[in-house]
């Protein structure tokens, strides 16, 4: 498996592995993308993008989106799941199968409202280096 799966592997069990959390959106909260009708809150696994950190190196850098989705509470409700999910994965240690996750690190947080919608969405971006588990020492 890429190590962009194993990454999103974990970061999946890392998060439905929260009694609290499962508890806010449920043990179906956690969505490749947004389905009318599915129960809200929940959390999106929104874009990702992954690459080579160097020319020649092993490692990967990966920046991926969760984005938070709220009806009723809104803006208020999107800001507990968000730090929820501060806890869980900013600076986490997470294990992956056939790699190592080097660091893991929260970039920024951007909430919005969707006018058509009337959904508050909160767009948390993350930074993660991982590298093979049999690769040379650096």
């Amino acid at each position: 498996m890429s190590a962009a799966n194993e990454l999103l592997a974990a970061i999946h069990a890392r998060l439905t592995g929260d009694g609290g959390l499962r508890g806010l959106i449920g043990a179906d909260g956690i969505r490749d993308r947004l389905v009318s009708g599915k129960r809200l809150p929940c959390i999106v696994i929104g874009e990702m993008t992954s690459g080579s950190i160097l020319e020649g190196e092993a490692g990967e850098e990966h920046q991926f989106s969760l984005d938070i989705c709220c009806e009723e509470g809104g803006r208020k409700a999107a800001g507990v799941i968000v730090a929820m999910v501060l806890r869980l994965l900013d600076d986490a240690a997470l294990t992956l199968q056939g790699h190592h996750l080097v660091g893991l690190q929260h970039l920024l947080t951007r909430s919005r409202r969707e006018a058509k919608t009337r959904m508050h969405i909160a767009e948390m971006r993350f930074r993660a280096v991982t590298e093979p588990v049999d690769a040379p020492p650096a």
